[in-house]
């Protein structure tokens, strides 16, 4: 598979939004939030629902965020996230982060969330994202590490979940381990001036244990994941239900505990 043409695993389906859009700026930018000032021009790429995005347009008014995404599906309802909080700062666009479609110097801040693990080829991404950020700016990244996350207790299923997740966005050329390796993907892009600091997402109550395991139990098997992994023979459809059914069953543990460790960047330009 060429570097670039890498294929988003996940894809758009109603489980994987669930997801997407639970983000926010204070669950999923915190490391950012210091940096974002009024009046600043911001590049949000691959922006997917726009719950992050937004909270960065109204943190920097009157300053404009450019929200970009590879799918004109999801883009709308990026804009329509935006509309119903008011928002009349951002601007929606179709690119293709190996290649961006702005002048050099553009932004102040660059911000890209769950992103490079998905791309065919980081280290192009990071040099366009630096080449767009204007001097002084920043080009803020933050990526889960899959095979570093953990749970409580050990339910039969959840391991070959983790293996099979591994195996199907590799095939799709992606790096699903993308977290632990943002540091050495940045220095390849150029940059020199690099915080690099760590952070999780934790779901251990009843609520977000339920909601958890039920999004990635419906993940298993109704998404462009599900048929990414039966196409490319790496799981059949009785394995996905089996691998539902013990995400459904770890959800169900009283003491269930999850941890999504996430590597994180702030490269000064």
């Amino acid at each position: 598979m060429p570097k670039e043409s890498a294929v988003y695993t996940h894809g758009h389906h109603e489980s994987v939004l669930r997801s997407h859009q639970w983000r926010t700026a204070t669950n999923s930018a915190a490391y950012l939030i210091a940096e974002l000032r009024p009046g600043q021009a911001v590049l949000d790429v691959g922006c997917g629902p726009g719950t992050i995005t937004a909270d960065i347009a109204a943190l920097v008014e009157p300053g404009r965020v450019t929200a970009v995404d590879t799918s004109r599906g999801i883009l709308d309802r990026a804009a329509a996230a935006a509309s119903e909080r008011g928002l009349d700062n951002m601007e929606f666009a179709i690119a293709d982060v190996h290649s961006l479609d702005f002048p050099d110097d553009s932004f102040d801040v660059v911000h890209a969330h769950q992103v490079l693990q998905h791309v065919g080829d980081p280290v192009q991404a990071l040099r366009e994202m630096r080449r767009v950020a204007r001097p002084g700016g920043v080009v803020a990244v933050r990526d889960s590490d899959y095979a570093a996350m953990t749970w409580y207790p050990e339910v039969a299923g959840m391991r070959e979940w983790q293996e099979l997740y591994d195996r199907v966005a590799r095939a799709n050329g992606g790096e699903p381990d993308a977290g632990r390796r943002l540091l050495s993907w940045a220095r390849r892009a150029g940059f020199t001036d690099i915080t690099p600091t760590a952070a999780a997402w934790c779901f251990a109550t009843p609520e977000n244990r339920a909601w958890w395991s039920g999004l990635w139990a419906d993940r298993t098997t109704a998404s462009v994941y599900a048929k990414l992994a039966v196409d490319g023979g790496h799981a059949s459809p009785d394995q996905l239900t089996e691998i539902a059914e013990a995400w459904r069953a770890w959800g169900e543990e009283p003491d269930g505990w999850f941890m999504v460790p996430h590597g994180e960047l702030l490269c000064r330009v």
